[in-house]
C-alpha cells in the first residue's frame, strides 16, 4: 500500500534530486532536499483538511485533484506564481522576470518581499476563516473540551466569524500595515474568496443531493475511490458535477493559501527559482500522497482529534502570516507549531480509542482487523 500510494512521490523525488544535482551539483542536490523536508513540515496540516474534503467527492474529481491539481500546485504555485508576483510588482514581462530570477536572484527576491504583506493579506484571513468557521461549530467529538465548547456555544451566533476575522483584519492594517488600504482590500478578497468557494460547494453539494454508496466504488486501481475501511459514516455523500467541481476549486485554494508562505519562506534558504521549484515540487507531491493515504486508511475517522489539530495547526499559522504582515516570523516557528498541534492531537487520539477499548473490553480502533481490511483497496 505504502509504494501503490507514494510510489508517484518516490519518483518524483528521485528524478528532482537527479535534476538538482545536475543543476546546481551537491550544493544544489542539499538544498532541494531541505525544501522538499520544509514544505512537507508546513503543509502536513494541509493534507489533513484535504483529506476530509476528498472524502466527499466522487471518484471521479479525487483523480482530478490528484492528477491536475498536482499540475496546478507544483508548476503553478511552486514556479508561475512566484513570477507572476515580480511581473505584477516589478511591472516586468513574464519573460523579463524570469530572466531576473535566474541572473539577478536578490532582486528577485526582494520584489518578492516587498509582495509579502498583499499576500499573507489574503492567504492569512483566508486560512482564518477556515479556522473560525471550524471552532465556532459544534462537534460530535472536541479535542480541546474547555476551550471548543464555550467556541461552539458563541458560535450560535450568526455571522460572528466574518465579525471576527473583519475586526482583525482591521486591527491589523490599521496598526501593523505600511499600506493599511493594500492589506485591507488583500485580506478582504480573502474572505470572500472563502465564503464564495466554500458557499457553492455546500450548495451544490445539497442540490446534488446524497448518493448511497455504490456497488461499485471506482475503477479497478483507483487511488482514493473507495470508502475507507477503518470507519467512517455508512451512507458517504459522495460531491460529483458542479458540487465537486467547487470542492476542487476549494482545494486549490485552500493549497494555495498553504503554499504562499511556503513560497516566500524558501528565499531564506535559496534565492534560485528552478531549486525552489523543485524543492517546494517534491514536497507537495508528498503531501498529495499524504492526503490519499488519509482517505485510504480512515485515519480521520480513526483518529477523531486529528482534524482539530489540523484546524488548530491553520489558525496559528494564519496568525503568524498576518503577524508576517509587520514582522518576519521565522519558518521553524511556524512549521513547529503545526507540527506540534498535530501529534498532540495524534496522541490524544491514539490515547482515547485505548481508553474505549478498555472501557468495551475491544481491541483499540486502528489494530490488527482494520488495517488488513484497507490492505485489500
Amino acid at each position: 500500500m505504502i509504494l501503490r500510494t507514494f510510489g508517484w512521490s518516490f519518483g518524483v523525488t528521485a528524478i528532482g534530486l537527479l535534476a538538482a544535482l545536475l543543476y546546481g551539483g551537491p550544493a544544489g542536490l542539499l538544498l532541494v532536499a531541505v525544501l522538499a523536508i520544509l514544505e512537507i513540515s508546513l503543509s502536513f496540516d494541509n493534507a489533513v483538511v484535504n483529506a476530509k474534503v476528498l472524502d466527499r467527492m466522487s471518484a471521479f474529481w479525487q483523480r482530478i485533484f490528484l492528477t491536475v491539481g498536482i499540475a496546478i500546485a507544483v508548476f503553478g504555485m511552486r514556479l508561475v506564481f512566484p513570477l507572476l508576483i515580480v511581473v505584477i510588482t516589478a511591472g516586468l514581462g513574464p519573460i523579463e522576470a524570469f530572466d531576473l530570477a535566474l541572473n539577478d536572484p536578490d532582486r528577485y527576491h526582494h520584489a518578492m518581499e516587498t509582495a509579502y504583506p498583499t499576500i499573507a493579506a489574503f492567504g492569512g484571513m483566508f486560512l482564518m476563516m477556515l479556522f473560525l468557521n471550524f471552532v465556532f461549530d459544534d462537534h460530535e467529538h472536541k479535542w480541546l473540551a474547555w476551550l471548543e465548547r464555550p467556541l461552539a456555544r458563541i458560535g450560535k451566533l450568526d455571522q460572528l466569524p466574518v465579525v471576527v476575522a473583519g475586526g482583525t483584519l482591521a486591527l491589523i492594517a490599521g496598526v501593523w500595515a505600511d499600506d493599511p488600504g493594500e492589506v485591507m482590500i488583500a485580506g478582504v478578497l480573502g474572505m470572500v474568496t472563502y465564503i464564495l468557494v466554500n458557499g457553492l460547494g455546500e450548495l451544490f453539494s445539497e442540490a446534488g443531493g446524497v448518493e448511497e454508496d455504490p456497488e461499485e466504488p471506482g475503477e479497478p486501481g483507483d487511488a482514493v475511490a473507495v470508502k475507507p475501511a477503518n470507519g467512517g459514516p455508512s451512507r458517504l455523500a459522495m460531491a460529483t458535477g458542479k458540487a465537486g467541481f467547487f470542492l476542487f476549486l476549494y482545494l486549490e485554494v485552500l493549497d494555495a493559501s498553504f503554499s504562499f508562505d511556503g513560497v516566500i519562506g524558501a528565499f531564506a534558504i535559496s534565492t534560485d527559482p528552478i531549486v525552489i521549484a523543485l524543492g517546494l515540487g517534491i514536497g507537495a507531491m508528498y503531501i498529495r500522497s499524504l492526503t490519499v493515504f488519509l482517505v485510504r486508511k480512515g485515519t480521520l475517522h480513526e483518529y477523531v482529534y486529528l482534524e482539530h489539530g489540523a484546524h488548530w495547526a491553520i489558525g496559528a499559522l494564519a496568525v503568524c502570516m498576518l503577524i508576517g504582515i509587520a514582522s518576519h516570523v521565522p519558518e521553524w516557528i511556524t512549521g513547529g507549531l503545526g507540527a506540534g498541534l498535530i501529534i498532540a492531537a495524534f496522541i490524544s487520539s491514539v490515547l482515547r480509542n485505548r481508553q474505549e477499548g478498555e472501557d468495551t473490553g475491544d481491541e483499540p480502533a486502528g489494530e490488527d482487523e482494520p488495517v488488513r481490511s484497507a490492505s485489500k483497496v
